[in-house]
């Protein structure tokens, strides 16, 4: 039976993943949106009046006149239709108003656990940093936009992937506080199960990885940015050769991790070999030293996302980048990260208990 600590902790736990589940939602459909070429048909940031679309044919026309005006149409889109407008509209648009409302689902149960008395302390400081990170998030979204209607009508890489960094951290932010939230009661307290003495180092790997899958991810956004993907659709090899030509050519060398596409796309496969070795070694080493159900469950889940997000990814490059599987490989990135979290917090709580 919970006391009524751990049964108000138990119900602020399950609102934040609630919350990172429509974060997850969002990650994904802004995955979709960039891959259907559809993040500059809005060229207005209205954080109010925004919500509400274009509900005529005038209002759509007006819009559509306004899209026309920007570097998009002008040299990538001349002669579209105001039907093919409509349909990159929408996804940019639901992209916008599923942003604004993570900040309803967010603040409006928030203020009744904090006006009701459920929010236990040292926890609200946490929670308002979660919400003033998702404000700063809508703020550089629109930065990232505004960086595609000026002359080149395409987003730049680093804001883009400054955008998909800061979700993600949000996401892995409100999941960390939530599972430490429900480990009160479900951390095992039978040193039989798992032995704290000999987790620590295991407990400092996992926190490695899950900053590596982060660094995996960042990568992901630039090839993402810099249409990298599309450069070299073969596998194992780039091209003719493992090691193609033309690495790092670019004056400064270290240029070239964020601008030149063979780098880039070199860089994101070195990632992936590494985690796929890393992330093994880690479960094999992990469910040796450990009976706990919740903790092998987490691994064998760990191992698995991993074979399925490697999978994607070598399907997603040799099929020339299709929208629904690319979208999926970037949803499996931030899953594999959230398999990550469960089990380094999973190994925090047992060396704290």
């Amino acid at each position: 039976m919970l006391n009524t600590e751990d049964h108000y902790d138990r119900q602020i736990s399950l609102w934040l993943l609630f919350c990172a589940g429509v974060i997850f939602a969002m990650i994904i459909l802004g995955g979709v949106t960039r891959l259907t070429h559809s993040g500059l048909s809005m060229v207005e940031w209205k954080p109010l009046v925004g919500v509400i679309p274009p509900l005529n044919d005038t209002e759509w026309q007006e819009t559509f006149e306004k899209y026309k005006q920007f570097p998009e149409y002008q040299k990538v889109n001349k002669g579209m239709s105001i039907g093919e407008f409509k349909s990159i509209f929408m996804y940019e648009y639901l992209h916008r108003v599923l942003g604004r409302l993570i900040g309803v689902i967010f603040l409006v149960p928030f203020l009744f656990f904090y006006f009701t008395g459920r929010i236990k302390t040292g926890l609200t400081p946490k929670l308002m940093a979660m919400f003033i990170l998702g404000g700063c998030q809508g703020l550089l979204g629109w930065y990232m936009v505004k960086s595609g209607l000026v002359d080149n009508p395409r987003v730049s890489q680093y804001r883009l992937t400054a955008h998909l960094g800061a979700a993600v951290i949000i996401y892995a932010y409100i999941l960390w506080v939530a599972f430490g939230l429900l480990s009160r009661q479900t951390s095992p307290s039978n040193t039989k199960e798992c032995n704290p003495d000999e987790f620590g180092g295991l407990k400092n790997f996992a926190y490695v990885l899950t900053g590596l899958l982060f660094l995996m991810i960042l990568s992901g956004g630039l090839v993402a940015g810099t249409r990298a993907g599309f450069a070299y659709p073969t596998f194992p090899l780039m091209g003719d050769s493992f090691i193609p030509p033309g690495l790092f050519s670019t004056t400064p060398a270290w240029l070239a991790m964020f601008e030149d596409i063979t780098t880039i796309q070199f860089n994101h496969r070195i990632f992936a070999y590494l985690l796929f070795i890393l992330i093994l070694s880690f479960s094999y080493k992990s469910l040796g030293k450990t009976s706990s159900t919740t903790l092998r469950m987490g691994i064998y889940t760990f191992v698995a996302l991993l074979f399925i997000q490697v999978t994607m990814g070598i399907s997603t490059l040799l099929l020339h980048v299709p929208v629904p599987l690319a979208a999926a490989h970037q949803g499996g990135a931030i899953a594999l990260l959230t398999a990550s979290l469960f089990v380094s917090r999973y190994m925090k709580d047992i060396t704290r208990n």
